[in-house]
């Protein structure tokens, strides 16, 4: 995979545009990851291209690593919302947002796992912490995705010169995205970051 005037080019990538954004950003210094929380990859990059929708981000990245790219990378999509990092507020102007296609938390019904929007996940799918002194079910990410993410990270340090890889939850306190099932430091480290 490589980055050919701010499209990914590539084995598994694919392009559908979002023609809402158009600014161009000056200094892309951040990537920002996120999950999705939807039901998959192309479903989440429709949505997230519908003009109607005030929500944009660069890439979706599938399940097994399938990447959806919708805006180039100079140009600005509006995934950060109000947001704050390194003295800097609303990262949309300086970062390029990742999705990361995954049903977010799961609720558990006797020993069967569902989402949001009442898909059953299997038990192997699922990532289990404690929160709060309860267990809490989110669905696992898998290793297609976090590898598929860290060479996409290790592309963008190299071609913009990128100095931080931060979560979603790091920049606003509004959200919790990608969640505790994403293994963030296993992906820093492979991403150089």
């Amino acid at each position: 995979m490589k980055i050919v005037e701010h499209w990914l080019e590539g084995p598994d990538t694919e392009r559908l545009r979002c023609t809402k954004n158009s600014r161009r950003m000056e200094v892309a210094d951040t990537i920002v990851l996120h999950a999705t929380e939807g039901a998959n990859a192309m479903s989440s990059a429709c949505y997230l291209a519908r003009r109607d929708t005030s929500v944009s981000a660069h890439l979706v990245v599938g399940r097994r690593g399938h990447v959806i790219q919708l805006l180039p990378f100079n140009v600005e999509a509006w995934h950060a919302g109000e947001s704050e990092h390194a003295g800097r507020k609303g990262l949309n102007a300086c970062s390029v947002g990742i999705e990361i296609d995954n049903a977010g938390r799961l609720h558990c019904r006797g020993d069967r796992f569902f989402s949001w929007f009442n898909r059953e996940y299997m038990p192997d799918e699922v990532f289990t912490t404690v929160e709060n002194g309860r267990a809490a079910y989110y669905h696992r990410f898998t290793r297609e995705q976090t590898d598929r993410v860290a060479e996409i990270c290790r592309l963008l340090k190299a071609r913009y010169l990128m100095h931080w890889l931060v979560r979603h939850s790091d920049i606003t306190r509004r959200k919790s995205d990608p969640g505790p099932a994403f293994p963030f430091e296993e992906v820093r480290r492979q991403a150089g970051f």
